[in-house]
């Protein structure tokens, strides 16, 4: 029982001069008190800095989310504008063909009727030459039967004559 509690207390011994050892180790290991007192002030302001950020990550990220909103409502009504502006000229565009349509019609039919007005003319050039050579024909002869007539008159004037000196003749 002796030795047993010789080795028991031996073992004991061993055992507590290895803790003394750990101990005096992790010690050494340790940091001073106002070194760690440092530490954890630090620890604390940078942990205060930290929340500081993020809150004005956190507000930076509202305003970034309302600027979007404002962006995002300004780009709607600018698309809703832009669309209205070209639905405004594709009216226009409308109307200007069919004014243009319109106008091409009245070209075509105006083309037309220049076409018949201009074989209407052809047509009285040609009645008008017609006319000018009746006409001429209608002189010539007019001259001709004034000459004739002048003839006549002549021949007249010569037979009254004649019978003007042959009736004294004869009554006498």
């Amino acid at each position: 029982q002796l030795l047993e509690a010789k080795a028991s207390l031996s073992l004991a011994r061993t055992r507590h001069a290895l803790q003394l050892q750990q101990a005096k180790a992790q010690m050494n290991n340790m940091v001073p008190k106002k070194q760690f007192e440092q530490l954890k002030t630090s620890l604390k302001e940078e942990q205060c800095k930290a929340q500081q950020l993020q809150e004005n990550l956190h507000l930076q990220a509202e305003q970034t989310g309302r600027q979007l909103v404002r962006t995002q409502e300004e780009h709607k009504h600018l698309l809703q504008a832009a669309m209205e502006q070209a639905e405004g000229l594709e009216h226009s565009l409308r109307s200007a063909e069919a004014v243009l349509a319109e106008r091409a019609a009245q070209l075509k039919d105006a083309e037309a009727q220049l076409s018949r007005n201009k074989l209407l003319i052809e047509d009285l050039c040609e009645e008008k030459r017609g006319f000018a050579m009746a006409l001429q024909a209608a002189e010539l002869k007019q001259k001709s039967t004034e000459e004739k007539n002048q003839l006549l008159e002549e021949q007249a004037v010569a037979l009254k004559q004649l019978i003007g000196k042959i009736t004294p003749a004869s009554l006498s």
